[in-house]
C-alpha cells in the first residue's frame, strides 16, 4: 500500500458491535440494505483518498462516498473555510443579503457558458433535479419529460419518476409523466461498435461504420423519435441527461447522440437538463463540466455531491429566461445556499483549480482505463471497461460471448476480496454488475497501481475458487 504520512487519532468510541446492534434496532431498515459487505467497514477518520476503520486499518477509497468526496477527505483547506464560517455564521436565510452566497454563485457562473448565469441553491441532487423538473413544465407550458432507461435521477417522488432502475422503485404513484428511452449503450445495448465512444477505451464489439458516422448513434436516435411518435405528446417539457450515466455504471453514450438528442427535442418545445451530480467539477478529466464532452450547451444543469466534497449542497443553473418563468410564485428554500454551505462551495472551486483536480483526473484516470483495457484482454469475466478521467466502470460478466452480467454472488465475492485487500470501490449497474471507480481527485498513479494490482489479484482469487 502507498505510503502516507497522516496519523489518524485514536479511536476512543462506541465499539463496532455496538454500532451494528444500533444500525440493526434503531436506524432505519434501509440503512442495513444498504451497508456494502459481508463485513461492514467501520469508518472512523479520513484524509485525502485515505479513509481509516475503528481498528486502525487503513483503506484506499475509490467511491468517495459515492462520487462526493471531490477534492480530498477533510482537505486542509476547505476545512479551515468551514471552520472559520462556523465561528462568523452558521446560518441565515435568503430574506437577508449575506456575502458568501454572492461570493459562491459569483465563482460558479464564471465557471459555465452562456446563457447559464442563474443559480438557484438546493441541499441534495434528488432536490436539485425536482426543482428543475418543476422549472421545465412552468417554462414550457408542458408536462412530459424523458429520460434514459437506467438513469438515476434522485429518489424523492418526483424524481423517483425520472429514475429508471428497478431498485429504486415503490409500489405507488410518482413522477408522472416520466417517460423513458432505450440507453445509447454501446456495450449492453443492440448496437454498438469499437469507435462509438468518448473514452481512451472502446468495446470490443466491432463495427463497418466509416470514420465520420456511426451507425449505432442512429439506430439509438430512432429508439428515441419512437417515444416521441408512440409515447408523448407533440410538445414535451424536457430530456434529463447525464452526461455518464454515474449509478446506471458509468455507461457512455455515441460521441454525436446528445447533440442530436438535444436538437429534437428543442423542436418539440422541451429544454434539455444536464444532470451533472456524478460528473461535474472536472471530474471526467477533460472538461469541467460533462456536457461540454457532447459539444452541446443544455438549457439547466443540476450538481451536487462534489459540490462541496461532502457538505450538503446542490444547485440548479439556468437562463435567465427560464427564471423569469419560475418568478411567478414564491420559491423558498431555508437550507439552499446557507452561509456555510456557501463558504465550503466556494473553497472547493478554489482548491479545483489550485490542487489541479481536473489535470490529475484526466491523467490518472487515462492511466486507469489503459490498464484496466489490458486486464479486460486477460480475464474472460472483465466484459467492458469505460469512463473518462475519474468517471470508470469495469462491467463484469459471464462471458464476452454472451455478455450476460456476473451474477450478484459472484459480484460480491470480487467486491469483498477487493476490500479485504485495503481499496474500497463502488458497484452500480442496472444488475448490478458493473463495478465503479469514482475517487476523491487527488489520488496519484501509485494509488493506481496498488489498486490495479489488488484488482488483478481478485481476479486471480475469483478464477482459482471456480
Amino acid at each position: 500500500m502507498p505510503h502516507c504520512n497522516f496519523r489518524p487519532d485514536p479511536y476512543q468510541g462506541m465499539t463496532a458491535n455496538q454500532m451494528l446492534h444500533i444500525r440493526q434496532h434503531n436506524c432505519n431498515p434501509m440503512t442495513m440494505k444498504v451497508t456494502s459487505y459481508k463485513k461492514p467497514v467501520f469508518i472512523q477518520q479520513g484524509h485525502m483518498q485515505w479513509l481509516w476503520d475503528v481498528d486502525g486499518k487503513r483503506y484506499l477509497d475509490l467511491f468517495a462516498g459515492v462520487a462526493t468526496v471531490s477534492v480530498g477527505h477533510c482537505h486542509p483547506k476547505v476545512t479551515a473555510a468551514a471552520e472559520k464560517q462556523l465561528r462568523r455564521l452558521w446560518h441565515t436565510t435568503n430574506i437577508y443579503v449575506y456575502p458568501t452566497i454572492h461570493e459562491y454563485v459569483e465563482k460558479l457562473v464564471a465557471l459555465l457558458p452562456e446563457p447559464l448565469k442563474v443559480v438557484y441553491l438546493t441541499n441534495s441532487g434528488s432536490e436539485a433535479n425536482d426543482l428543475a423538473m418543476l422549472m421545465a413544465r412552468l417554462h414550457t407550458g408542458n408536462f412530459d419529460i424523458i429520460t434514459f432507461r437506467g438513469s438515476y435521477h434522485g429518489g424523492s417522488p418526483q424524481t423517483m419518476g425520472l429514475t429508471s432502475n428497478m431498485a429504486y422503485k415503490y409500489p405507488v404513484a410518482s413522477g408522472l409523466g416520466c417517460h423513458n428511452t432505450m440507453c445509447p449503450d454501446v456495450f449492453r445495448g443492440p448496437w454498438g461498435g469499437d469507435h462509438c465512444r468518448d473514452s481512451p477505451v472502446q468495446t470490443y464489439r466491432q463495427c463497418s461504420c466509416p470514420a465520420d458516422r456511426c451507425q449505432a448513434n442512429d439506430m439509438y436516435i430512432n429508439q428515441l423519435k419512437e417515444v416521441f411518435a408512440t409515447t408523448v405528446p407533440s410538445r414535451i417539457a424536457a430530456f434529463f441527461g447525464e452526461p455518464i450515466q454515474g449509478v446506471g455504471g458509468a455507461v457512455q453514450y455515441p460521441k454525436d447522440y446528445l447533440k442530436e438528442a438535444y436538437r429534437l427535442v428543442r423542436e418539440r418545445g422541451g429544454v434539455c437538463i444536464a444532470d451533472e451530480v456524478q460528473t461535474g467539477f472536472g471530474r471526467t478529466g477533460s472538461h469541467y463540466w460533462g456536457f461540454q464532452g457532447h459539444d452541446v450547451i443544455p438549457d439547466m444543469v443540476t450538481m451536487a455531491k462534489g459540490i462541496a466534497n461532502g457538505f450538503p449542497m446542490g444547485a440548479v443553473v439556468t437562463t435567465s429566461e427560464i427564471a423569469s418563468s419560475f418568478s411567478k410564485g414564491v420559491h423558498f428554500n431555508t437550507f439552499g445556499g446557507n452561509p456555510v454551505a456557501c463558504a465550503i462551495g466556494s473553497s472547493v472551486l478554489d482548491t479545483i483549480e489550485e490542487d489541479g483536480t481536473q489535470e490529475i483526473s484526466a491523467k490518472v484516470g487515462t492511466y486507469l482505463l489503459e490498464e484496466l483495457a489490458k486486464m479486460r484482454g486477460k480475464y474472460e469475466i472483465i466484459g467492458d471497461v469505460r469512463g473518462k478521467g475519474l468517471m470508470i466502470g469495469v462491467e463484469m460478466v459471464k462471458d464476452k460471448a454472451s455478455r450476460d452480467p456476473l451474477p450478484p454472488a459472484d459480484m460480491a465475492e470480487i467486491f469483498e476480496d477487493v476490500k479485504d485487500m485495503g481499496v474500497l470501490i463502488g458497484k452500480g449497474g442496472v444488475y448490478g454488475q458493473t463495478f465503479r471507480i469514482k475517487p476523491p481527485m487527488c489520488i496519484t498513479k501509485e494509488d493506481a497501481d496498488y489498486f490495479l494490482a489488488v484488482f488483478n489479484q481478485a481476479m486471480i482469487n475469483y478464477t482459482e475458487r471456480r
